[in-house]
């Protein structure tokens, strides 16, 4: 395989003396064994385009479809065909930052509705023109607060998805920041932890369903953390927005998540969509930049980019973020999403997942192999005690061409279930749970 790669012999054995690695097998030892190719890629050097196709279409045959009960903030949701047909519209393919922005009117113009969209989702004032991920989104959101308050330590809920606060240690270590993680009390997050170590902090992130599934109450914690100065910052997926109250609900003051759910399919991790929106008071100290509406000299309707404050536009030191991108690509299929379904369809596709997570959950419990964890409110994920060997389970699972749940330790397993499952598809996992020892 390695006559596809464009390096040369010297460049290898340059790249290696200075990373000081012997072999191109030893620059990768990072890697888990299990996560390497073992051998190379049988292709030809040379094929006819049938015979090609053929090949190829071999090779993927070796891929097994699995049937995913598994989220932890990656959800298998159904994407509707035009998504992926305008998408594809050769306007769109090269999408990327326009950098004389006012030629590209149809790139403002999505963006701008992109923004309205998510200022209704989620009950804020003003939304930026989107972000990588939820969870780089969350670390912008910390650099906001931080700007706003001069303070160096923030708190997060340990309920928040742990690959979120890793994430936020790594912004925070190289800004000199402070994260302390609050632990939680019966699965949500504990306030009167919270109370504790406000006083000198930027403020507190949370996430709403939370890591588990859980639907936290967070009524009274806005207040707690406007008294101490700090700023409320609420983490929340994009369906999720259509059923459970929304950060503007709760007088958050940023309002961060990752939009997946909405259009975009699980693609191996990737590319993802993240959305940052905040309260009109803040918006100066928001990354990325924002479409506008105005008027032409001839008083059309015409979209400009209304604020930049990003390291292109003004000076380095000035700049709120070096993020350089927006995921503009992605932003379209999720205003494409959105737009499809209309309010009435995000209401029942959410309300299709949050039914089939109940129905999975009492069958489950119904074979009494399971502990009850947390006897909370719950949208479409859910965390129960296995009384049976997690691994082994894993692996029956796996037999039978199903992702199961995700393992969290201590015999906890976190189910998920989107509005793809279908009865027949959980019984069948119900089923394998009654088998297992």
């Amino acid at each position: 395989m390695h006559k596809y790669l464009p390096h040369t012999r010297e460049d290898i054995e340059e790249m290696l003396k200075v990373t000081g690695a012997d072999t191109l097998d030893d620059l990768f030892s990072s890697i888990p064994k299990k996560l390497r190719l073992t051998k190379p890629y049988q292709i030809p050097s040379q094929l006819s385009d049938e015979k090609l196709t053929k090949h190829m279409q071999a090779l993927a045959s070796e891929n097994k479809e699995l049937t995913i009960f598994r989220g932890a903030g990656a959800y298998d949701h159904y994407t509707p065909s035009i998504v992926k047909a305008l998408i594809s519209r050769q306007e769109f393919l090269t999408s990327y930052t326009p950098y004389q922005p006012e030629v590209a009117q149809g790139t403002l113009q999505y963006i701008f509705e992109y923004q309205t969209m998510v200022c209704e989702l989620t009950g804020m004032d003003v939304s930026n023109a989107s972000m990588y991920d939820g969870s780089t989104a969350t670390a912008e959101a910390m650099f906001m607060a931080y700007a706003q308050t001069d303070k160096t330590k923030i708190l997060i809920s340990d309920t928040v998805n742990p690959r979120t606060i890793d994430v936020l240690k790594t912004y925070a270590h190289y800004r000199h920041l402070e994260v302390v993680v609050i632990p939680n009390k019966d699965g949500v997050t504990n306030l009167h932890a919270v109370k504790e170590h406000i006083h000198d902090s930027m403020g507190l992130v949370v996430q709403n369903p939370n890591y588990y599934g859980i639907i936290e109450d967070l009524n009274g914690f806005s207040d707690v953390v406007h008294e101490a100065g700090g700023l409320f910052i609420m983490n929340s997926e994009g369906q999720a927005l259509s059923l459970v109250k929304t950060q503007g609900e709760y007088d958050a003051d940023i309002a961060v998540g990752d939009l997946q759910s909405l259009g975009l399919p699980l693609s191996f991790g990737g590319a993802y969509l993240g959305y940052l929106a905040t309260k009109m008071k803040y918006v100066r100290k928001m990354p990325g930049r924002i479409c506008g509406l105005t008027t032409d000299v001839d008083g059309k309707r015409a979209f400009v980019l209304t604020l930049q404050a990003r390291e292109q536009h003004i000076r380095r030191a000035k700049a709120n973020s070096n993020i350089c991108s927006n995921q503009s690509l992605m932003a379209l299929a999720v205003t494409v999403y959105l737009s499809a379904m209309g309010k009435e369809g995000l209401i029942k596709v959410a309300n299709e997942s949050m039914k089939g997570a109940h129905y999975l959950y009492q069958k489950l419990l119904q074979t009494n192999k399971f502990e009850v964890v947390y006897n909370q409110p719950f949208f479409k994920e859910f965390v129960l005690k296995a009384k049976f060997d997690v691994k082994a389970f894993e692996t029956s699972c796996l037999n039978h061409s199903i992702l199961g749940p995700l393992s969290i330790g201590d015999g906890k397993l976190l189910f998920a279930v989107t509005e793809k499952r279908t009865k027949e598809e959980m019984d069948k996992l119900v089923e394998l749970v009654v088998n297992a020892k």
